[in-house]
């Protein structure tokens, strides 16, 4: 699949209006115009809501030529099989976002809770994420935390601004799956859960 192809294929998945990687502007340009609501919620308000609402935990790592940079998300969405595609969203504030702006291709690393340890160096700020866990660089050069649950080499094909965040799509190149997780890690209220037969409905 071309690059053209590949941005053509997302457009048609997602349903998003979007900028492509060869349009992006570097972070901190300006963005675009904001819509003009009657009413909205108000960003505590909004946090409260989804405060309630868990998500997978994933970390995301990548180097655009700078140097590795990890960021814990739990953003990251499959959108579709075929072909095969993911999205995320990185905030503007992390100290991955310059790097994940830039990069042509990432790592995702899907976590269970025996990935606590990388979930929460992912999710720290101010100290080198790669300097405790053991991790390498895939031939294709893209760091790879050691033992994880899964993870999924991936191919930027499109950027959209939401707000003050990217939301960053990807197509699925090469996978791994180091085991089948019986305790999945999720992130509630904030702060960090395992799933387990006891808590099956």
């Amino acid at each position: 699949m071309t690059s053209r192809e590949a941005r053509t294929s997302t457009s048609a998945a997602i349903g998003l209006t979007s900028r492509s990687m060869s349009e992006a502007s570097p972070l901190g340009a300006a963005q675009p115009p904001t819509h003009t609501f009657g009413e909205s919620l108000s960003a505590d308000e909004f946090k409260a809501v989804f405060r309630g609402h868990p998500g997978g935990v994933a970390v995301i790592t990548a180097d655009a030529g700078h140097g590795p940079v990890a960021l814990t998300a739990t953003s990251v969405s499959s959108v579709s099989a075929d072909p095969p595609l993911l999205i995320f969203s990185v905030s503007a504030l992390s100290s991955a976002a310059k790097t994940l702006l830039e990069a042509e291709t990432v790592v995702v690393h899907l976590l269970d809770a025996e990935d606590l340890p990388v979930a929460k160096t992912g999710a720290t700020s101010g100290i080198d994420r790669f300097a405790e866990l053991p991790w390498s660089r895939l031939v294709t050069g893209e760091p790879v935390y050691h033992g994880v649950r899964a993870w999924v080499r991936c191919a930027v094909i499109d950027r959209m601004d939401a707000g003050g965040s990217t939301i960053i799509a990807a197509h699925a190149l090469q996978a791994n799956i180091e085991r089948d997780s019986s305790i999945p890690l999720v992130y509630h209220n904030r702060t960090w859960h395992r799933l387990g037969e006891d808590t099956t409905l």
